[in-house]
């Protein structure tokens, strides 16, 4: 199984070096679509180890998004001039270190919460996660080396299609394989019962904060890929919302289904661009003698869509709406007479 993800990853790879190429031809607003798309099936994957394989819940993921992306783009922005001549004058390769090192300092960030957190179990580790989302926010608006609450402007664009896809097949790589190895398996312990694996004599500590730090790193690269795209970045990109859209994102496409993830992520990505194309629509109608007229703008009603989401998945298929999983039929032969 391991041998054929590798076979699948070079493909992938390979797919998105060929299309890479004719990017440049893609209207601007098709390929600002699909590099969100890409961005979004990386958060997702890698939120799925933490919240899906390994049965957390965790919301801060916005915020080691924050600052991987802070990370990647304070280095290309104010250190890339002085790096370039070290690295042979190659953006490619400013742009890798950049990106690795936003992923590392994620990490490091997501090691901190974790090591005195994920002790932690549901409903309280959800309100730590989502404390520190909230003061990475704080920092970050205080920061005015970064630009403070008015934003971090003049990044370098160097996020493209190739970046993006292959980043997204890496990380679908790790923790897809990751998940299948005998050490992964411990996640899935974890995951089904903590107390049984604990007596089996599992390490659930290491094994949830393993999960928390990987999940961070890919976190972080996914905001250094969105720095790089967007140009520019400020707070309120990596606020509780955007926690919020990545969580739905693993509910949607199913806890521990990579494959129903990627499809639910592809699905919240193109949802609030089919919303921008509805016009908006205006009600009106007379009650108890008052006439009431009010418009709906589709595109602002996304937070309610979500929430909708939500709730409708918890009363009908609290599974995940792609849960699927294929199981092959047994061949019945019937009894022979003796």
């Amino acid at each position: 199984m391991i041998a054929r993800s590798k076979i699948v990853l070079m493909v992938a790879l390979i797919l998105s070096a060929v299309i890479s190429l004719g990017s440049g031809r893609m209207d601007p607003y098709h390929l600002d679509v699909v590099l969100g798309i890409g961005i979004n099936i990386i958060l997702a994957v890698s939120l799925n180890l933490i919240n899906g394989y390994t049965g957390q819940f965790s919301l801060g993921h916005a915020g080691f998004m924050a600052v991987g992306g802070y990370s990647a783009a304070v280095l290309t922005t104010n250190f890339g001039a002085k790096l370039l001549p070290l690295l042979g004058g190659q953006t490619w390769a400013l742009f890798l270190v950049a990106l690795i090192t936003g992923g590392l300092l994620a990490a490091v960030a997501g090691l901190l919460v974790g090591a005195p957190s994920l002790r932690l179990k549901g409903d309280y580790l959800a309100i730590v996660t989502l404390g520190f989302n909230q003061i990475i926010m704080v920092i970050i608006q205080n920061m005015d080396s970064v630009g403070g609450a008015r934003g971090l402007i003049g990044i370098p664009g160097y996020t493209n299609f190739f970046w993006t896809f292959a980043a997204a097949s890496i990380t679908t790589y790790v923790v897809v394989t990751l998940v299948q190895s005998t050490y992964g398996r411990g996640f899935l312990a974890v995951h089904d019962d903590e107390i049984a694996a604990e007596a089996m004599g599992i390490n659930t500590t290491r094994y949830k904060i393993t999960a928390f730090v990987l999940g961070s790193f890919f976190a972080g690269i996914a905001g250094g890929l969105y720095a790089h795209f967007k140009n520019y970045i400020s707070p309120d990109g990596f606020g509780f919302m955007r926690s919020i859209e990545i969580v739905v994102m693993v509910i949607l496409g199913g806890m521990g289904n990579t494959v129903g993830v990627i499809i639910a992520a592809i699905l919240l990505s193109l949802l609030p661009v089919v919303l921008r194309e509805i016009p908006t629509a205006m009600i009106d109608f007379v009650i108890l003698g008052l006439r009431v007229k009010f418009s709906i703008v589709w595109r602002e009603l996304i937070v309610i869509i979500y929430s909708l989401f939500i709730i409708v998945l918890m009363l009908a298929r609290p599974q995940g709406l792609f849960s699927f999983r294929w199981k092959p039929k047994r061949k019945v032969e019937p009894a022979k007479a003796a």
